[in-house]
């Protein structure tokens, strides 16, 4: 039996891998496609629903993406999101035009009718809005099934053809009941099985992974953070010994990083490991640079220049595997998203590289691969460590980095985990560090002035690093972190508590 397939085409909105994730949830495989994909391509793929999602563009703008009209002449279900619905409406003979009052933000969407869709949710439920066109008039055989007080057209349907439009985005939770309406697409509209699940995606990776290794020997950029470590774990259940492991140590990691690394990997878990003392290298290349996008591909390029190296001791080595995954990617830049910062192992990789990649979760979110760890039987230490940027604490320590400037962020970070660990909020914080600013300040100890710097802790919950909200730490931890780092970390006088969301930061300050 087929295996279901969900088509999400990606209009470049902010929130559209978080789509593709929310169905994966509810055990139905989705991929995100160009908007673009031609029609004999979707057909060749046999989707059993389509999803169009949202986006930055206007239907009316010049050039405004738009996909083939004959996928609403397929048959198979499609449910358009935002600019999805808006772009459903026109191609179908209904009208869009500017709205006079934009929506932003939490809105009350009040249902307007009996629907599949919205079956079993409340006549009046919270939804997150994000446009500024509206629909003005539905295409001919559609109703309007729900609206909002500044949208008359909030959501429409035409169930025999099993066409459905909302202007909201259920994907993110401030749509309180939103999981709920993207399943009664699938299971109550399209009439899916939800036959997919992790396990299923392991099996196939590694047999793809040994099919196109063949017996070719392999290199691993292990870091020892989550991604890493999963991905080699991955392969090596593929391929095995072929796997040799270069662990590069840049300077740049957290406190104790790399003797826990070497312990776990080449004593316990046995595999094939090198570690590379670069430190002086990274820190050398990086003496005088500012700008965190210069850093990044610095030191991206640099890492591959340690593998071709060890490489060249090892001997002929054809491919590199990376713990790349999908946010790495979008954050890099994709066909539809704009370029919000270079990952080292992605927008950051030299043009020159010698190596194929091997990314076994290059579309996997943060949740997946730690679920994939856990069945692959990694330690959960491991597992569940919180993300580490790929360049480190280069892109923590702020403008130009030092050993000194590294040696002060280490010990004020590993404060900052010691602490979230000991109050047993591992699991519960998504990422929890420390930054170090370039600017010092004034300050008194021991009846003496002082001027050093300050440290901002950084903590944040999340499901899946696509949007975060900051941790609300209890103040008396809070306390005890900055208590410990003035006290300890020679250098600083000052902690801050960094409160903005994800949007409109990021997590990482650079």
């Amino acid at each position: 039996m087929e295996k279901e397939l969900v088509l999400v085409l990606d209009f470049g909105g902010q929130y559209n891998q978080l789509i593709a994730r929310r169905v994966r949830e509810l055990s139905v495989f989705s991929e995100m496609v160009p908007y673009d994909i031609t029609l004999e391509e979707i057909k060749s793929r046999q989707p059993s629903a389509i999803i169009l999602t949202g986006g930055p563009a206007s239907v009316h703008a010049q050039d405004a993406p738009a996909c083939d009209p004959g996928i609403f002449k397929l048959g198979i279900p499609v449910l358009g999101i935002c600019y999805g619905m808006q772009l459903m409406a026109r191609e179908l003979g209904g009208v869009v035009k500017p709205s006079e009052l934009r929506e932003y933000g939490r809105t009350e969407l009040e249902l307007a009718g009996d629907d599949l869709l919205f079956k079993g949710i409340a006549p009046h439920t919270q939804v997150w809005m994000s446009h500024g066109d509206r629909i003005e008039s539905i295409p001919p055989g559609f109703q309007v099934t729900a609206v909002t007080g500044n949208c008359p057209i909030a959501a429409m349907c035409q169930s025999n053809s099993r066409m459905y439009g909302v202007q909201f985005h259920p994907e993110v939770k401030h749509t309180l009941e939103g999981q709920q309406i993207l399943k009664n697409f699938l299971f109550e509209v399209a009439g899916l099985r939800g036959d997919w699940d992790l396990s299923d995606y392991i099996e196939e990776m590694v047999e793809e992974i040994r099919n196109r290794v063949g017996d070719k020997r392999v290199l691993c950029g292990l870091s020892g953070g989550v991604d890493s470590s999963v991905a080699a774990m991955m392969v090596h259940r593929a391929i095995g010994d072929q796997l040799v492991c270069v662990y590069v140590d840049t300077g740049l990691m957290r406190k104790g990083e790399t003797e826990s690394l070497i312990e776990t990997f080449k004593d316990q878990a046995h595999i094939n490991l090198v570690a590379v003392d670069a430190k002086e290298r990274f820190l050398g290349k990086l003496a005088g640079v500012k700008d965190p996008e210069q850093k990044r591909k610095i030191i991206g390029e640099e890492f591959i220049r340690v593998f071709e190296e060890e490489a060249q001791k090892l001997g002929q080595i054809d491919y590199l595997v990376q713990g790349t995954i999908y946010p790495d990617v979008v954050e890099s830049g994709t066909k539809t998203a704009q370029t919000i910062k270079s990952h080292h192992n992605v927008g950051g990789l030299p043009e020159d590289m010698q190596f194929e990649l091997i990314e076994p979760l290059r579309w996997l979110f943060k949740d997946e691969v730690r679920v994939i760890g856990e069945k692959l039987g990694i330690d959960e230490e491991i597992v569940w460590r919180q993300p580490f940027p790929g360049p480190g604490l280069g892109v923590r320590v702020l403008e130009e980095v030092t050993p000194e400037k590294v040696r002060i962020l280490q010990d004020a970070d590993y404060i900052v985990r010691d602490e979230i660990k000991k109050a047993g909020l591992n699991k519960s914080i998504w990422q929890a560090f420390a930054v170090l600013p370039p600017v010092r300040s004034v300050g008194v100890m021991g009846d003496a002035r002082t001027y050093a710097y300050p440290i901002i802790i950084r903590a944040v919950v999340s499901d899946d690093a696509m949007t975060a909200e900051w941790a609300q730490l209890p103040y008396e931890l809070l306390d005890i972190m900055a208590r410990r780092i003035v006290n300890e970390v020679r250098g600083v006088n000052r902690v801050a508590y960094d409160i903005t969301s994800k949007p409109p930061g990021t997590i990482e300050w650079e």
